[in-house]
């Protein structure tokens, strides 16, 4: 694969920061678009002063993350050096040294991309709070490698590099709940998924920040950045189990605004899309994702919409399909089991799934989970003295459970 042309570090932090055109940006500037247009060219000219510092602040990253060389008469080795460590001196992990880089083998990329697919796997069964750490400074190694790297061996490392900050923006955003790092680090990954010229990718990262929005009920928002995801999936060519999975975090967000007859419209669309199939591969990254996982989705959406019985039946036969790598999202599950019980006005079902629920938070924390078991116990407040309410109480605010939370 060829180098993606122009500057693409800025051309996605203006994506990701929700300008779609270089029109867009230029406006928000107040700067023509013909000066966009030469910021996002091979070579871009160094912004002035004012301007730079609007960009930056609009951006959220420096100049030199946003792909520009700074001026000064420094030699033209260290210029390129300073446009190649870009992404470390983003995020302030990693410098790269000044004196003549010793370029990296192909064997390299091999074993940065073992351990992107080490952490993909640890994933599933290793602590958010513990994995994460680790993820952080295997990206930082990548920032370090990228300026020791040329043509596919470089293309490599970027790759498993974006795929490094995509888990670790994962983590973030479901894990841990903290969505405005979540952001920044997808920011990264959208980077690095340019640095790697890989469209698949770059779709997957854009997704995933549709979820932020979506999350706040900002659908608007959240729109535009699938439609932006959905052009980069379209550069692909794209699998079906991406396209599919595009269209069940579309009406995931429909959901949460408040519109499940387009989210079960969605995932209708991504059900036909699965039976179609594509002569495509799966990436090997898309591992959040199946038949079970989207039949998932579509239980949660007629829950929500107050289709209990569609909602309890699909949920039931996910639960009874799920494997053992799927215990975060069993807790899922169970938590939306719990609450299509409650709906129904059977508070000792719904208390008996919050538990079960419960259950597996103490053996695989998943902040996705609890926040199910919290929604659950606030739907249970008119049967808050009856029993199975209390005893609940009793295992939502033990001591394990509760320092467990607050840690995490």
């Amino acid at each position: 694969m060829a180098r993606p042309a122009g500057n693409f570090r800025l051309k996605a932090a203006r994506v990701a920061a929700g300008y779609y055109s270089q029109q867009a940006l230029a406006e928000a500037l107040g700067v023509g678009v013909r000066q966009v247009r030469r910021w996002e060219s091979e070579q871009p000219p160094v912004p002035q002063p004012e301007v730079a510092q609007a960009l930056t602040r609009l951006l959220g990253q420096d100049l030199e993350a946003l792909g520009f060389t700074p001026t000064g008469g420094r030699p033209a080795g260290h210029a390129r050096r300073t446009v190649l460590a870009a992404t470390a001196a983003a995020v302030g992990l990693a410098t790269v040294p000044t004196q003549a880089i010793a370029m990296q083998p192909a064997t390299a990329a091999e074993d940065f991309e073992a351990v992107t697919r080490s952490h993909r796997r640890l994933y599933w069964t290793v602590a958010p709070a513990t994995l994460h750490p680790a993820a952080i400074a295997h990206a930082t190694l990548g920032c370090a490698l990228l300026p020791e790297a040329a043509g596919q061996t470089r293309q490599r490392i970027a790759a498993a590099l974006a795929e490094t900050w995509l888990l670790a923006g994962r983590i973030e955003f479901f894990d841990l709940r903290d969505p405005d790092q979540a952001a920044h680090t997808l920011l990264r990954a959208l980077q690095a998924a340019g640095e790697a010229d890989d469209p698949l990718l770059g779709a997957g990262v854009l997704a995933h920040t549709a979820f932020i929005p979506g999350w706040d009920g900002r659908r608007e928002e959240a729109v535009e950045r699938m439609v932006a995801a959905r052009t980069y999936a379209r550069r692909g060519p794209a699998p079906a189990e991406l396209l599919a999975w595009l269209d069940a975090v579309e009406a995931e967000c429909e959901t949460r605004c408040g519109n499940p007859r387009t989210a079960l419209h969605l995932i209708g669309h991504a059900e036909d899309v699965l039976a179609q199939g594509s002569d495509h591969v799966s990436p090997e990254w898309l591992d959040w994702f199946s038949p079970v996982r989207l039949a998932a989705f579509k239980g949660n959406t007629p829950l929500r919409a107050g289709h209990l019985p569609q909602a309890r039946t699909t949920l039931l036969q996910v639960l009874d399909e799920l494997g053992p790598q799927d215990e975060k999202q069993a807790t899922v599950i169970l938590g939306d089991l719990a609450a299509v019980e409650a709906a129904a006005g059977n508070p000792e079902a719904a208390c008996g799934y919050a538990v079960r629920a419960l259950d597996q938070l103490e053996r695989t924390w998943y902040a996705m989970g609890m926040d199910r078991v919290r929604e659950v116990r606030r739907a249970l407040a008119p049967h808050q003295h009856e029993q199975c309410v209390r005893d609940l109480d009793d295992r939502l605010y033990g001591w394990s459970t509760t320092v467990s939370a607050l840690a995490r």
